[in-house]
């Protein structure tokens, strides 16, 4: 998985779109160090308004060719503008976005997909863009992605310099850590390890001793599974709701990126990957899903 071979970018021309752009080209350098950069595939999705600018639109095929031609050239132009000395591949497809995406990450071969989230509306804290949150949840490839607080007002953190890597107790964390240490090996990063255990729900039984049998437990699968690694990454376990818990320990460790699971490894529904759209909310950093 990891260097990326192939990195999809969906572009949708926002705000948000072009901050994400400096992580991209940081990416697709650091993907290939002995063989080069990365491709690079650009899509951009439109729906069935793009076809229907006038009244007489559906009723013109003639139109079609018209708008695609269009949708073509507003990519070109943005691949020009931000990516003037980068190659790469530019699709435009007519169709739901999260399908499109999809669609793209099976016939193109793609092992990363890099976007924002874009909810919107009053309530956008508590929210992830639909077709990011189709993205999380269909795609299996690797998903980079994050808040829009990530980005905007902040210089880029890049190349990333601290990795936080958050595992559980799913069969799914070997294969997360390994794709930690493989990204931290690629930038030359410092590494660390979080196990968040939630509180135990109060009742009137005292719960202290089944808690702290939990965080021996954690503490002795996470000592196993670098033995079985061959790894001695420093790891925090913390006692706290999973978001919440990811978000202090990625503050104090000032991380610049988030590796994290989502279950397709294993075809499991993970701890983490029930909490993944709250971590992805919540979080400081950009967040890698694999």
């Amino acid at each position: 998985m990891i260097p990326f071979r192939r990195i999809l970018f969906p572009v949708d021309y926002s705000e948000n779109c072009r901050a994400v752009v400096p992580y991209i080209k940081d990416m697709v350098r650091h993907a290939h160090p002995d063989q080069g950069p990365a491709e690079l595939i650009l899509v951009h999705a439109y729906g069935p308004e793009a076809l229907a600018f006038s009244e007489l639109a559906m009723a013109d095929p003639d139109l079609i060719p018209e708008t695609e031609a269009i949708q073509e050239q507003q990519l070109h132009d943005f691949a020009s503008e931000l990516f003037p000395d980068q190659p790469v591949v530019r699709l435009t497809r007519s169709g739901e976005p999260g399908t499109v995406i999809h669609e793209t990450v099976q016939h193109q071969s793609v092992d990363l997909v890099m976007l924002p989230t874009h909810g919107r509306g009053p309530v956008r804290r508590f929210l992830l863009g639909s077709v990011t949150s189709k993205v999380l949840h269909d795609v299996g490839a690797a998903v980079w992605t994050g808040a829009g607080s990530a980005f905007h007002g902040h210089a880029p953190a890049v190349p990333y310099k601290s990795i936080l890597c958050a595992l559980d107790g799913s069969p799914e964390a070997e294969c997360v850590l390994r794709a930690a240490a493989a990204m931290a090996d690629l930038y030359k990063a410092g590494l660390s390890l979080i196990r968040v255990i939630e509180p135990v729900p109060a009742t009137e039984f005292d719960m202290q001793p089944y808690q702290q049998e939990r965080i021996e437990t954690a503490h002795f699968e996470v000592r196993e599974l670098q033995g079985n690694l061959g790894t001695e990454f420093r790891c925090n376990i913390v006692e706290a709701p999973v978001a919440d818990g990811v978000r202090r320990e990625a503050l104090r460790l000032q991380a610049d990126l988030i590796i994290t699971g989502r279950g397709h490894a294993q075809g499991v529904f993970t701890t983490l990957r029930s909490h993944l759209y709250q971590i992805i909310r919540e979080s400081p950093c950009p967040v890698l899903s694999v």
